[in-house]
């Protein structure tokens, strides 16, 4: 594959390119030309006005459907709708059927993934079945190619289980994730307990049943010398928990998700069950305490918390809809729609390409000539409206169908591919 992409702003904050305008050529998927008036013939030629490119994007923590519930998501599926959100790499969560739990189901997900244009990187679950009773073979499945390890929507109760996946990890300088949530405190609730739950009637999901288990997990963390991650935070104590304990020294990490980022609880007044997330939306003062922490550091990564769900689980009433959101494809979107005057393109690629990398120990691709082409292009200008038609995912259960937005991905490149996404994002390709 041979392209030549042409007067782009590149957006690599840790490059010697940063923040110029230039003319990239891809040979066989590496980059071997960077420079101005880049020449080459035969070559795809794009090129449009205010595009830009950075690194390829990379989502930390994305539920598939594959193996078991295909219907909502395949691994074909899950990569169509990377590719349109910007994304060249994800990182499977491991809640299928059977759950990614040895290094059979690990080698499934590489084995079937290796030819689609997007790279898939499973995270083995911590606990048989994902469970939270028996742990996993988990030296065996980093072997074969586990990223990290983690029970994925399913918090990990057992504090003893927790202490031994930590242990255990340690010894090949491995990562446990948990997304903390006490469900014996929790219960049974619909949505962050406050004001809006009281006058909706509905039960409500505590903070504390987040900062709890946030705070166990940091001091097992401290006890075991390990390496933790804890993904998609959504309460203002649990952010200040993690900024003191990164202060302290301890190998923690945070992520969240843009839901949580943009909404507060106030959304589901409507009763729309697309706004019935896990993490449930917090109050504006827990919002307000994310951003912050993804601006000062503390929070490292932004997820899309993409969990596909067919419509038969979301359309009803809203104490019997299930939790989760789609949110694959609109993540750059939305974050630009409604979060771009103070979220910068520089600092989006840092919580959404570079850092994830960091913290699952994979190798950043760089803008530099002689460097594999894993490529990002977008356009942060371009107005468009996400539609049935546009939706790559097999589910759909997202708030933002029908919406207008800012900001559209234009077309990914790796492995030597090149996923054209946005045709119209004010350019074309052309030969």
């Amino acid at each position: 594959m041979d392209v030549l992409i042409k007067n782009v702003q590149i957006v690599d904050p840790d490059g010697a390119y940063d923040g110029k305008r230039r003319d990239i050529l891809i040979r066989e998927g590496r980059i071997a030309s960077i420079g101005q008036a880049v020449r080459a013939e035969g070559v795809l030629r794009l090129e449009g006005e205010q595009w830009y490119v950075s690194a390829g994007w990379m989502d930390m923590g994305v539920q598939t459907g594959d193996p078991g519930y295909e219907h909502r998501e395949n691994l074909e599926s899950a990569s169509e709708a990377a590719a349109a959100g910007g994304f060249t790499a994800i990182a499977c969560q491991p809640n299928t059927a059977p759950a990614l739990h040895s290094k059979s189901e690990v080698l499934y997900i590489l084995h079937n993934t290796r030819n689609l244009p997007v790279s898939f990187y499973p995270i083995g679950a911590l606990s048989m079945d994902c469970a939270g009773k028996e742990i996993t073979e988990m030296i065996d499945m980093h072997m074969s190619g586990a990223l990290a390890f983690s029970d994925g929507k399913k918090p990990l109760q057992h504090g003893g289980l927790m202490l031994r996946a930590l242990q255990y990890v340690k010894g090949f300088g491995g990562l446990v994730i948990n997304q903390p949530l006490d469900r014996e405190i929790g219960g049974h609730g619909q949505m962050h307990e406050g004001e809006v739950s009281t006058s909706l009637g509905l039960p409500g999901i505590p903070a504390i049943a987040e900062e709890l288990m946030v705070r166990r997990d940091l001091h097992l963390l401290e006890y075991a010398g390990s390496r933790l991650h804890l993904a998609n935070l959504s309460t203002a104590g649990a952010v200040q928990m993690v900024r003191e304990a990164k202060a302290n020294g301890l190998q923690v990490t945070a992520s969240v998700a843009v839901m949580n980022l943009i909404f507060d609880d106030s959304a589901a007044s409507t009763f729309d069950s697309n706004f019935k997330v896990m993490p449930p939306l917090r109050g504006k003062e827990d919002r307000e305490a994310l951003r912050e922490g993804v601006l000062d550091g503390t929070i490292d990564a932004i997820s899309s918390n993409h969990v596909p769900l067919e419509e038969e689980l979301k359309k009803k009433e809203f104490s019997y809809a299930e939790f989760g959101v789609t949110g694959l494809e609109v993540l750059y979107a939305v974050c630009k729609t409604h979060l771009g005057d103070w979220l910068s393109d520089e600092l989006f690629v840092r919580k959404v390409a570079l850092n994830p990398r960091k913290i699952l120990g994979l190798p950043i691709p760089r803008i530099e000539e002689g460097q594999p082409a894993e490529l990002t292009l977008f356009s942060p200008v371009q107005q468009w409206a996400y539609t049935r038609n546009e939706a790559r995912s097999r589910s759909l259960n997202s708030p933002f169908l029908g919406k207008e937005l800012e900001g559209r991905v234009v077309a990914i490149i790796n492995k030597g591919q090149l996923k054209v996404v946005g045709q119209n994002a004010g350019g074309n390709p052309t030969l």
